[in-house]
């Protein structure tokens, strides 16, 4: 195992804790993942950046990792309550598709995303819909002691189990209330294992139950799914912040009744928290949101974001703004642009080992994932001078297994975006260039100019000096 012991947030305890797994080597992660009725917006994906490093840091320190994310197709309503219809149903409906059709492709989306910000694969992306019988299986072992039915379902008595909402803070001032319209409920905190289809509702995905043709409540198949392939209690659960309200402490109360014990399902339990934007928290509820393909229409590189992520700690509220974004990139090319100078430098002796940068990545990792205090421990071991080009470009590999950010293989020409505004491409652009070298050798300054300047009008940034000689400038 690698250098200093790895201390986690713990949401459930509120405490950072040393992290000891429940059979070490091997370490179970679980994952909420995406509900694919639309693409991920970029808040959704800082989840699985910090997911990432998550899994990064626990390969490095040696760890055997399964980590699970699921794709969530069917039950997410359009509450995270029991309110709405499910968004699958309703997306289908609005787009006039088969709603198979429209899983598979917003899946795809979203695992191309991960892609783009080089976001490892996990050991499986369970999908729901696989994994049904096992989610009624699971609601008739609960339902005699902890479960009642409704007209519209059966429903989870949260009295049943102890310590209700822990997770969410339910008992303190940070809670929230929460008023459910479903009739019948016994109290408001009730949720659904499974919904019966209404009298002459018409939807494309249900199944036979005990409880009447229907389908899944969407806190289940996270049960379901992480019991499977972890085990009933593994090392560490993760999602996005909003997740602590209300799914995962539905998610507990639904483990502790299967196992009929106290056992959460996770000994860690852990969130990231939002990105912001001025006008507020990003979501896809108006309809207008910002995706990774917008980024990079914008000419942004995706690994942009990644940095602008890397920038935050992960349980604090991450800005975006284009401004923000563009500083972020401008730091991604100025690394890149400095592991470009030392692979071009000869070999030579080195008067210092790279060993100490090594460490204090791994310090940083270690406490709680503080990658804004790796970074500048990357921007000096890059500049160390007493650390021969060769070494440093070794110790990069480190910082790249657990940053992510691909500098041993990044060019300077991969971070060259170009804009889906733009209205010139890379072979005229080219020839310009050509013309205003020879008009700079004749001395024809005027030409000269009066080409920079159609090319900055055209959206590219001009580069006399570099052997890059141009690139595209992204508005913000």
């Amino acid at each position: 195992m690698h250098g200093a012991p790895l201390t986690l947030y713990n949401s459930l305890t509120r405490n950072l804790e040393r992290f000891v797994p429940i059979a070490a080597p091997k370490v179970g992660v679980y994952s909420c993942g995406p509900t694919v009725y639309n693409y991920a917006h970029v808040g959704n994906l800082r989840a699985y950046v910090f997911t990432d490093t998550l899994a990064r840091t626990l390969r490095w320190k040696g760890y055997d990792l399964t980590h699970i994310i699921n794709i969530t197709d069917v039950g997410h309503l359009t509450s995270d309550a029991d309110a709405g219809d499910d968004k699958m149903e309703a997306a289908a409906k609005k787009a006039g598709q088969d709603i198979w059709a429209i899983a598979a492709h917003y899946t795809q989306a979203f695992r191309q995303n991960l892609r783009d910000l080089n976001i490892g694969d996990p050991a499986r992306f369970p999908l729901a819909t696989d994994h049904i019988a096992e989610m009624i299986a699971f609601g008739r072992a609960i339902e005699a002691r902890h479960c009642y039915r409704l007209e519209s379902g059966l429903y989870f008595d949260v009295s049943t189990v102890p310590d209700y909402g822990r997770l969410a803070r339910a008992r303190d001032d940070e809670g929230e209330s929460r008023i459910d319209p479903v009739s019948g409920k016994r109290h408001p905190q009730d949720f659904a294992i499974w919904r019966t289809s209404a009298p002459g509702e018409n939807r494309q995905m249900e199944w036979d139950s005990p409880w009447g043709r229907g389908a899944p409540g969407w806190h289940l198949e996270c049960s379901v799914m992480s019991k499977k392939y972890l085990g009933p209690q593994f090392d560490i659960h993760t999602g996005g912040i909003d997740h602590r309200e209300i799914h995962h402490p539905n998610e507990i109360a639904q483990n502790q009744a299967y196992c009929d014990c106290p056992d959460t399902g996770a000994n860690l339990w852990m969130h990231n928290n939002f990105l912001v934007e001025r006008a507020g928290k990003m979501s896809k509820s108006s309809g207008e949101f910002l995706t990774l393909a917008a980024l990079v229409d914008r000419g942004f590189h995706p690994l942009a974001y990644r940095m602008l992520c890397l920038q935050a700690h992960y349980r604090s509220e991450l800005e975006f703004s284009w401004e923000n974004l563009a500083a972020a990139q401008v730091r991604l090319k100025r690394l890149v642009q400095a592991v470009e100078g030392l692979r071009a430098r000869p070999p030579a002796p080195s008067a210092q080992s790279a060993v100490g940068y090594r460490e204090q990545l791994d310090a940083a990792l270690s406490d709680d994932l503080n990658t804004p205090r790796a970074l500048p421990v990357l921007d000096a071991m890059l500049a160390d001078r007493k650390i021969a080009p060769q070494e440093r470009l070794l110790a990069l590999a480190d910082f790249d297994a657990l940053l992510g950010l691909d500098l041993s293989r990044l060019r300077r020409e991969d971070l060259r975006v170009r804009p889906a505004n733009a209205t010139i491409d890379e072979a005229t652009i080219a020839e310009r260039l050509a013309e205003r070298r020879e008009a700079r050798a004749t001395k024809d300054f005027a030409r000269s100019d009066t080409i920079r300047d159609e090319l900055i009008a055209a959206g590219v940034e001009v580069m006399d000096g570099d052997a890059l000689a141009w690139d595209w400038r992204t508005a913000v």
